[in-house]
């Protein structure tokens, strides 16, 4: 199965946080958290319409200026997620810059913070580049408990976890992943082209079979007969992001309801199990409690990230102590 959306760590797991998910025939992607982002393209990061902030330590936001610079002259609008506070905070980082330049001719790029807290979106602004990108309040979107955004194709959900702060945890969940039987295709008359994307688009929607759908010839085929001959209908992905976490029961239960089964999790592995004190005082996961919480959540794949640099000159022994714990036979009790 090809999945819908390809997600790939920002930077090396030594320096600041942050995973890009791109949307392989959508032109468009997300980014969970918004650090250094100097190792993404001009064209990568035009393509960004959402960011889900985990926290605003200056590792998790300090790409914001590049991004908003770059998105300055573009139409399509960029949506920002983050913690309590979060709008408030973005408001003070774009009055910090001057924008006499601007006026009603200026391209209208417009800008929208959000804050999330744990639960639901609870304030929201517009920064409008015409109006020299003054705060206008508006109300946020009414999803249910516990989702940071949804459409039709795939839904974010968050929780905040304990780190002294709010530290904001995701995971994108695909609606349903659908494939293309090239061979039934064929056998069908059908050539590919971008139709069928529209086509995967009334699958993911829940249309009815007798939804016309047409082809580039202009042919016209009902969507169940695609569906139930040249399409593969499967279970959507699942990307689990976790970051800047305490090491307590409370984070531990909400780690694992959000990464339950996911085919892919993000996850720091900030210090090695014997430097658990460490890990204590500065409120982040060592890497065994990283590969015991991705094996109990039964995740598929686990990946780490945001290891301390006191381990730079053995830059294996993190990511080594996460896959021998995930990889464990017996399910040994973390240290509480």
């Amino acid at each position: 199965m090809s999945w819908l959306v390809q997600p790939r760590l920002v930077n090396d797991p030594f320096s600041d946080p942050g995973l890009y998910l791109d949307f392989r025939y959508g032109r468009r992607a997300i980014l969970f958290d918004l650090g250094d982002v100097s190792h993404l393209s001009s064209r990568e990061l035009l393509r960004v319409s959402h960011v889900f902030v985990s926290h605003t330590h200056v590792d998790h936001i300090a790409g914001f200026d590049r991004l908003f610079r770059l998105c300055l002259h573009r139409t399509s609008p960029l949506t920002l997620i983050g913690p309590p506070g979060f709008a408030e905070q973005v408001e003070h980082r774009i009055r910090s810059f001057t924008w006499n330049l601007l006026d009603e001719n200026s391209v209208d790029f417009c800008l929208r913070a959000m804050d999330y807290d744990g639960s639901r979106l609870t304030e929201a602004a517009e920064f409008h580049a015409r109006e020299a990108f003054t705060r206008r309040k508006i109300e946020p979107p009414a999803f249910p408990d516990g989702m940071a955004w949804m459409e039709d194709e795939f839904k974010i959900e968050a929780v905040a976890l304990d780190h002294g702060i709010p530290s904001l945890a995701f995971a994108l969940r695909e609606v349903l992943q659908v494939n293309v039987w090239r061979g039934v295709l064929t056998e069908m008359d059908l050539a590919p082209g971008p139709w069928l994307n529209e086509a995967k688009r009334a699958v993911r929607l829940g249309l009815p079979d007798d939804h016309v759908v047409e082809n580039s010839d202009g042919r016209t085929i009902c969507l169940g007969d695609l569906k139930h001959r040249a399409l593969r209908v499967a279970p959507g992905q699942v990307v689990a992001y976790v970051t800047d976490a305490a090491p307590h029961a409370d984070n531990r239960s909400k780690i694992l309801r959000l990464a339950d089964k996911a085919d892919q999790l993000f996850i720091e592995a900030v210090f090695l199990e014997c430097d658990r004190s460490l890990a204590v005082a500065s409120r982040h996961l060592t890497a065994l409690e990283a590969g015991v919480l991705a094996r109990e959540a039964g995740v598929r794949h686990v990946t780490p990230f945001h290891h301390s640099a006191r381990y730079l000159s053995e830059p294996d022994v993190l990511r080594t102590e996460l896959f021998e714990s995930f990889g464990a036979a017996d399910s040994s009790a973390i240290p509480t």
